[in-house]
């Protein structure tokens, strides 16, 4: 299969996983409503400036044991953690999303112009929004694999957790032809620009009522 571009995946801010990355609970009765609403205000100003795109590819599992997943397009991954995540899998969905490099702009001329209460909250809406990138991706191919037969896992794994080791992220990378919706590989295995993800999921048959 090829790989599927998104070059604009439309979503709603998660501002309650946003206010828990930034440490709060946005329903508590602890923060004050001006805080809540100069939040808020950030929030909506970050989401201005990122961009979303995604891309995906289904792959066939070749074989899925003894700390290695192989796959049919001749990928091939050591980790025991990896293969404990996705065993039972007759493929994999492999994910990769960015947020575009204007957000990181702007976290960046805040934090150096000393704005720090934005630059923290660009921060942590532009991660928390990346990541529900590939939410919306797999529940994209969710719809999909049902009249398959199939289901997806409801979870995802990615490079660095684990023994999955960071460095696999340079094949991921490739597969998915990240280039294209604008992200690149440091030689440390960092994506460029910095909010952008990748993961990988499996998918198996539905299980027989």
């Amino acid at each position: 299969m090829a790989v599927q571009i998104f070059d604009s995946i439309s979503i709603m801010p998660p501002k309650s996983d946003i206010y828990r990355r930034l440490g709060y609970v946005r329903e508590s009765a602890v923060l004050k409503k001006d805080h809540i609403q100069k939040t808020d205000l950030y929030i909506e100003e970050a989401f201005e400036y990122i961009h979303l795109k995604g891309c995906a590819l289904r792959v066939p599992a070749k074989n899925i044991e003894e700390g290695r997943t192989s796959l049919e397009n001749g990928m091939s991954f050591t980790s025991r953690d990896l293969v404990t995540f996705l065993s039972g899998s007759s493929e994999v969905l492999i994910m990769g999303a960015t947020a575009g490099q204007e957000i990181m702009n702007k976290i960046n001329s805040f934090s150096q112009n000393n704005d720090l209460a934005r630059s923290v909250v660009y921060d942590a809406a532009a991660s928390e929004i990346v990541d529900t990138a590939l939410t919306w991706m797999m529940n994209f191919f969710k719809r999909e694999l049902i009249r398959l037969g199939l289901c997806l896992n409801q979870r995802r794994f990615s490079a660095g957790y684990g023994d999955f080791a960071l460095e696999n992220q340079r094949a991921i990378c490739d597969v998915l032809e990240m280039k294209k919706i604008g992200v690149i590989l440091t030689k440390e295995f960092l994506m460029v620009p910095e909010k952008s993800v990748t993961a990988i999921s499996g998918i198996r048959a539905q299980a027989e009522s």
